[in-house]
């Protein structure tokens, strides 16, 4: 078990960046930058004893600086998607920053995927901490919230990501990370032969801005029916209206149950590769990297479209407009609390 650091990069205007490398010795290791608290690398041992790197990335801290596919980053202080960047808020409306057409994404203009984070490491644990202060009025949003992430790699092959939050006025606060997951390896192409099983029962469709309509569906007999194990690429081109607008799948599934409990179980019938991914959240948005960014990418890799998925733990997109979803609203002096761990068999 351990923890290195190394100078990652320099920002613009002179601050250092590190990498953290966080190695359980036993076949899962992990590296996240404190800039956008990004998941570079994520390092499992496939069935043959080769260590595969299981996430997409970009080559340098230059190229996530233009990291407009939010490719591993924390996103916050909201993830997904705000109608009109607007809400209401005891009374009040808010008005936050605009960065998707006319709607929020991840947090607005310069989200969390866009600070330096601080960074602890954690005596006697394989982990570290990376902390960061939004203050009041940071993209629009109420009160200072002060959040923490804390990373790290378990003894059963977890790699787990737990956030702690706590604002001084009445906000809004929904947590996730934007990790693109290849189990075949980053560098292996289309994701569409990889299995995957959801454990949900119910999805929000969206309307032609990938905003939830605010309806609650079954998915029986529907592109959405994970609930038994299935090739991603299955349904992926389906002639379904709701996978045709986005091509393919951006929804948010309805996680069945309450507390810690597994959302999702995908696989790599090549590498024999397991992802089993725990979480407390009631939701969790499927993405099938249906417009991957261009760019430079790790290892001189040319990303296409399907080659990665996406499942982000979170709360239900839009939810302040829509009473019936579970609330994002933390209230002063609480505490928000969001575990999930990534778990690899």
């Amino acid at each position: 078990m351990a923890v290195t650091k190394r100078l990652y990069g320099t920002m613009p205007d002179g601050e250092s960046v590190f990498a953290y490398t966080i190695d359980n010795g036993k076949g899962i290791e992990a590296e996240v930058i404190n800039y956008g608290g990004i998941v570079t690398k994520l390092l499992v041992k496939d069935k043959n004893g080769v260590m595969r790197d299981v996430v997409l990335g970009r080559a340098s801290l230059e190229e996530y600086l233009e990291n407009d596919g939010y490719i591993g980053a924390a996103i916050g202080r909201h993830a997904n998607r705000i109608a009109k960047g607007v809400f209401e808020l005891n009374g009040v409306t808010c008005n936050v920053g605009i960065n998707e057409g006319a709607n929020s994404l991840h947090g607005g203009v310069v989200g969390f995927d866009k600070k330096v984070w601080s960074v602890t490491e954690v005596p006697g644990e394989n982990a570290v901490i990376m902390s960061y202060i939004s203050v009041d009025g940071e993209e629009g949003f109420p009160g200072t919230l002060s959040t923490a992430m804390k990373y790290s790699v378990t003894d059963e092959g977890g790699f787990r990501i737990e956030y702690r939050a706590v604002s001084t006025k009445d906000t809004v606060c929904n947590l996730t990370n934007h990790s693109y997951f290849n189990l075949s390896g980053h560098d292996s192409g289309s994701i569409d032969d990889q299995i995957l099983q959801i454990n949900a029962s119910f999805y929000t469709p969206n309307d032609d801005e990938c905003m939830p309509t605010g309806e609650i569906l079954a998915v029986d007999g529907t592109p959405f029916d994970f609930r038994a194990p299935k090739p991603i690429g299955q349904d992926i081109d389906a002639d379904f209206p709701q996978i045709q607008a986005v091509g393919g799948f951006d929804h948010n599934f309805v996680i069945s149950g309450r507390g810690m409990r597994i959302a999702a179980i995908a696989k790599s019938l090549n590498t024999g590769i397991t992802m089993r991914v725990y979480t407390n959240q009631p939701g969790m948005q499927l993405y099938t990297a249906n417009a991957l960014p261009k760019g430079v990418h790790k290892a001189d890799v040319e990303y296409k479209v399907h080659d990665a998925f996406c499942l982000e733990t979170q709360a239900f997109p839009n939810a302040m407009a829509n009473s019936h979803f579970p609330s994002v609203v933390l209230k002063a002096g609480d505490t928000y609390r969001h575990i999930t761990e990534y778990r690899f068999v």
